[in-house]
């Protein structure tokens, strides 16, 4: 019981860690030899592991060159995920997305830029999955059968007219539910769907990261990797993929970059370069919180998408149902990608063009971002300046 023991280190470190900030806090106003002590304490408690989302803080948004007020509110809810709605207080919040986040061991606070970016022309609502390890087990599991359904209620709540929009591992997801609503004529079919660095055939240049998902069986995975939720926590007894597993991969798999970077925000301190110290906290702050996934939906997306490829290779069935991708006619289609990813390397998310035959070539488009990596993708500079309006263009286009 890998997991009971990490939650007893982690509730005997937290109140260490809590200390070290604090005290830190205190010695950072001397001189230079405390600061250094104060920056030692600090780079030692921004290391500590988290298991709440951290807020959005998204209050305001510019729109049409006038700032808008944002209120974050809950639109729809499950035991798994809340559908959140960043209502503007304007009468012309512009077009309807439901932004899909993927659940794959970080909260949807990881897309706080792709949100916030968004707002200044959409109205947006985001799927806010939540921490396996809070869900009672009466609640029963979660698959990846009930992931795309969610999308499909989602979709159905909000209505025609919405444009659905995925980044990284639920890009199949929201294929596969586009697909369904197609194939049934449902009013609910989005108008347009906006494919973001996602997994739809890992097959093209594999990275490290399918490498590792389809050089063992997943036995193994279920064997080394799967834990249960222990006493005290409201999850009890669910089994899980821990999300401090999930990070302490992502750590290991660029160890020598992280080192540079608490390296540097040591530094930071110790010089009293507040604006650089400040960036790296806030960076690590969002990265060490981590999110449990139920450990049905992440065995079966190792098997059924890194292992078996079943969308790609046309195998894929919902809930017994064959899907379809070649329903799709209406509903324009964008696949984006970036030319470092060495998350989802390019070309996998362009697969997903080949899949969708039937839509008209004027509702297709795709684009490859030179120079950016997983995250460029959907954060920073060149989403903003670069993706964005490209794919504002579409959005607007099929409204």
């Amino acid at each position: 019981m890998l997991y009971a023991g990490y939650q007893l280190q982690s509730d005997l470190l937290g109140p260490a860690l809590w200390a070290a900030r604090s005290t830190a806090q205190w010695l950072g106003a001397g001189p230079r030899p405390l600061r250094i002590a104060a920056a030692w304490l600090e780079t030692c408690a921004l290391t500590r592991v988290r298991h709440r989302r951290p807020e959005f803080g998204i209050e305001r948004v510019s729109q049409d060159g006038h700032d808008v007020t944002v209120s974050e509110l809950p639109h729809a809810r499950t035991p798994f995920c809340t559908l959140l709605h960043f209502r503007k207080d304007t009468s012309r919040p512009g077009p309807r997305v439901l932004l899909v986040a993927p659940m794959s061991g970080h909260f949807s606070t990881l897309l706080r830029d792709t949100v916030c970016t968004l707002l200044g022309d959409h109205d947006v609502y985001l799927t806010d999955w939540h921490n396996a390890r809070d869900v009672p087990l009466r609640e029963g599991p979660f698959g990846v059968d009930d992931y795309v359904a969610h999308l499909m209620d989602f979709l159905r709540v909000l209505g025609p007219g919405t444009h659905l929009m995925a980044v990284c591992q639920p890009c199949v997801q929201a294929l596969a539910a586009t697909a369904l609503l197609a194939e049934e004529h449902d009013p609910a079919t989005p108008s347009s769907l906006v494919l973001m660095a996602g997994p739809i055939d890992c097959r093209i240049r594999p990275t490290g990261v399918n490498r590792l998902a389809s050089e063992r069986p997943i036995e193994w995975f279920e064997r080394s990797l799967v834990d249960v939720v222990p006493p005290r926590l409201r999850g009890a007894g669910r089994e899980v993929y821990p999300g401090y597993v999930q990070l302490a991969a992502f750590v290991s798999m660029n160890g020598e970059r992280h080192q540079g970077m608490f390296l540097a925000y040591f530094k930071a301190l110790a010089d009293g370069d507040t604006a650089r110290a400040d960036a790296i906290r806030d960076f690590y702050r969002e990265y060490c919180s981590v999110s449990d996934l139920p450990a049905e939906f992440y065995l079966e997306t190792v098997r059924r998408v890194f292992q078996q490829h079943e969308l790609a290779r046309g195998r894929w069935t919902w809930r017994g149902r064959a899907l379809r991708p070649a329903a799709i006619r209406r509903t324009a289609l964008m696949t984006v990608e970036g030319e470092r990813d060495d998350i989802c390397a390019f070309g996998q998310t362009l697969a997903a063009q080949d899949l969708c035959p039937n839509i008209p070539p004027f509702l297709r488009s795709h684009w490859l971002q030179p120079g950016v990596g997983h995250y460029g993708v959907f954060s920073g500079k060149r989403w903003q300046q670069r993706i964005y309006p490209m794919v504002r263009s579409l959005i607007h286009a099929a409204d």
